[in-house]
């Protein structure tokens, strides 16, 4: 049996459906992140298992025991938030203390975790200040102090990246990534960010409109993901979408003003109208497709540039290169493989 389970969970809010007929298993060690657009539902599931918000129907169970009536504080997880929710008179020590300090642990006890919380941290020459001394990378620290000195069976983590600036976003995820690595807890992470959800997880749930799209191992998603939801969400930039016609034979298609073997294992309906998926890293001048189009916008980024194309006819598309003469108003060949790339139909359903 896996360690927490979500069992055909449901939650609405009055008459509105938030959550739709969810059923998950995580992993004890498991890092689970939860990704999707805003308002996709993720951090409702993530306040659902917290207990926070009540399950409409369905069960969570976490080591074999169902939690679904079980108050926030006995279920054995530790949330961080978005904001902080720093108490701004206390010192650091006396903010990751506080929740041992209310269940009136022994002083020798929290003076224990709150130094090795702070050492794994690099908190320990900060244990003094109070929060208004702090960058929001020290706070958010601070704030996954006071949950690691809980010693949870679950951590969970609500967007805590987002009040962040770009440069505190990468280093606060590396000490996360180095922190699950050193704890070996159990993490479920919510982001819109897919940067994030493939750099750290384990586990990524893509979620839509209250239901799972799909759920695996980050590089599974982005090589073989199910549909172009996920296809176009997983990736950045993201993928490419060409609308393309399956030949007489079933086993061509007809793109852009070209015709390709289509990437598929048995013949398709001829005549019928999928989408090709391929995506800019792919589009690299090799290959046995060439596509006409007229550059736009080139954005050089150092060693990588990404050229933004529009087709004949009228589609946009993004090819990442590594070196580039291209220039806006230009001509420009778009090579790529196409077993690179990836098939849709009408519905966005994946055709393998």
């Amino acid at each position: 049996m896996s360690y927490l389970t979500l069992d055909h969970i449901h939650k609405s809010f009055g008459g509105v459906d938030v959550i739709r007929d969810v059923s998950l298993a995580i992993e004890k060690g498991d890092f689970t992140v939860f990704v999707g657009p805003s308002g996709c539902g993720k951090s409702t599931l993530l306040r659902c298992i917290a207990g926070l918000e009540e399950i409409s129907s369905g069960d969570l169970t976490i080591d074999g025991k169902r939690l679904n009536e079980v108050e926030p504080a006995k279920r054995g997880l530790a949330m961080v938030f978005q904001s902080y929710a720093l108490y701004p008179h206390m010192t650091v020590a006396d903010n990751m203390s506080f929740g041992l300090r209310m269940a009136h642990r022994p002083k020798a006890e929290i003076d224990a975790k709150v130094k090795r919380a702070a050492k794994i941290l690099q908190l320990e020459a900060l244990l003094e200040r109070k929060p208004a001394a702090l960058s929001g990378g020290q706070r958010q620290r601070v704030a996954i102090g006071r949950a690691i000195v809980r010693e949870p069976d679950v951590f969970l983590f609500d967007e805590p990246l987002s009040n962040l600036d770009a440069e505190l976003r990468v280093q606060t995820r590396v000490e996360i990534a180095k922190l699950h690595q050193a704890l070996g807890a159990t993490i479920i992470y919510v982001t819109h960010d897919q940067t994030e959800a493939m750099t750290l997880a384990s586990k990524i749930v893509v979620l839509r409109a209250g239901r799972v799209e799909q759920v695996g191992a980050p590089m599974d998603l982005y090589d073989d993901p199910d549909n172009a939801f996920v296809a176009g969400f997983i990736g950045s930039p993201r993928m490419n979408f060409l609308q393309a016609t399956v030949g007489a034979d079933g086993r061509t298609l007809a793109f852009a003003g070209v015709t390709a073997p289509a990437p598929v294992r048995q013949p398709l309906a001829a005549g019928q109208l999928v989408q090709l998926g391929i995506r800019p890293e792919h589009i690299n001048g090799l290959g046995d497709v060439a596509i006409s189009a007229v550059v736009e916008v080139v954005e050089k980024l150092g060693a990588t540039s990404y050229v933004y194309a529009r087709l004949g006819s009228g589609e946009a598309v993004i090819a990442e290169q590594r070196e580039t003469e291209a220039r806006p108003a230009q001509a420009y060949e778009l090579r790529f493989d196409i077993a690179r790339a990836r098939l849709f139909d009408a519905d966005g359903q994946r055709i393998r």
